[in-house]
């Protein structure tokens, strides 16, 4: 359809099995209904992985996504021409594919600053190869908050099934993480949560916030930051007419949310939501970066090493994404021009 928005297709690291995803997500044909798809990358990793796939795929050069036939037959590529997979040996972390990585991200990101697609879904990545190669980023979203400009709350998020999870600290260590959980950060990242939730189509999303400490400290017992930062916190944003409850006990409080009781959980720290999202369904979780003005979804999974160039790699959390990448930025385009008309 002529009024879907249009979503840059990044194929991730070339070593791992993002070329064979990309090449299974258009042999496949399903996001059609949704989302005008066009590859940003190297057409010779997508013929890689259509070799992987077992597809036969027919590509169409374009020199930028505003030039795209959508008409026309074929997978829609900007080829960039900077990645030649057979330099690289796949199933392992590669510096020098982690710096093409991030280069070719960065290209789909200055489309997206001009106007010319909607949203980015990128497939798996490796970051300890993209440091390493040269984009020194602790994680892909500080590299695209860089890129951008964005000197504003932002975060990763995790949704599963229609459940948004959230938190308070990212990638640092959890020594580091708890010194990150202050009145504060708390503060700001239910108020993310909330707007991104709502970005999302989600009226008036019900936010539980999950404890630190064992229990949630057992009254002091075991910790007393439920006391004295995370409970004064939440009552805050209450005031302010978000509606969120706890904290709760981590052990237990994601029970409470995939029963529907809640459309999200704010985690005070990375591994605390992971768990508990890849134990639910590791092949069908979504993450995206909230609090940009671009949107950036990638599967939850990483680049499987283990399982490249098998044929076997699953796409359904990369046809997630793009569901979810051409929700969000539909939802942003009726915003901006008014309710868009169905062909």
């Amino acid at each position: 359809m002529a009024t879907n928005p249009v979503i840059a297709i990044v194929p991730g690291d070339c070593t791992g099995i993002g070329p064979e995803q990309t090449a299974k997500l258009f042999a496949a044909g399903r996001m059609r209904d949704v989302a005008r798809m066009v590859v940003v990358g190297d057409i010779r990793v997508l013929e890689l992985g259509a070799k992987q796939a077992g597809v036969d795929l027919n590509f169409r050069r374009y020199q930028s996504p505003a030039s795209v036939d959508w008409d026309a037959d074929g997978v829609p590529v900007v080829d960039l021409g900077n990645v030649d997979p057979e330099k690289m040996k796949i199933g392992e972390a590669d510096p020098a594919s982690g710096k093409l990585t991030g280069d070719t991200l960065a290209r789909a990101i200055e489309f997206a600053k001009q106007g010319e697609v909607d949203a980015i879904t990128f497939a798996p990545l490796n970051k300890q190869a993209m440091f390493k190669g040269g984009w020194e980023f602790p994680d892909e979203h500080k590299m695209f908050a860089h890129l951008l400009g964005h000197t504003g709350m932002f975060s990763e998020m995790n949704v599963l099934e229609g459940q948004w999870m959230t938190r308070v600290t990212s990638h640092v260590s959890l020594r580091t993480a708890i010194d990150q959980v202050t009145f504060d950060s708390i503060c700001r990242a239910l108020t993310l949560a909330n707007d991104t939730l709502r970005k999302a189509g989600i009226a008036k999303p019900r936010i539980a916030v999950a404890a630190l400490n064992p229990h949630a400290g057992e009254g002091g017992l075991f910790g007393t930051e439920e006391i004295e930062i995370i409970k004064p916190a939440v009552d805050a944003m209450q005031k302010k007419g978000i509606d969120c409850k706890g904290p709760f006990p981590s052990d237990t409080v994601y029970l409470k949310a995939f029963a529907g009781d809640y459309d999200s959980v704010l985690a005070m720290y990375h591994d605390q939501g992971q768990i508990a999202t890849k134990l639910k369904g590791f092949n069908k979780g979504v993450t995206i970066t909230a609090g940009l003005d671009v949107v950036f979804t990638t599967p939850a999974h990483g680049t499987a090493f283990d399982i490249v160039g098998k044929g076997v790699a699953d796409i359904g959390a990369y046809e997630s994404a793009v569901r979810l990448s051409a929700k969000i930025a539909a939802r942003q385009m009726a915003d901006q021009f008014g309710d868009l008309p169905s062909e």
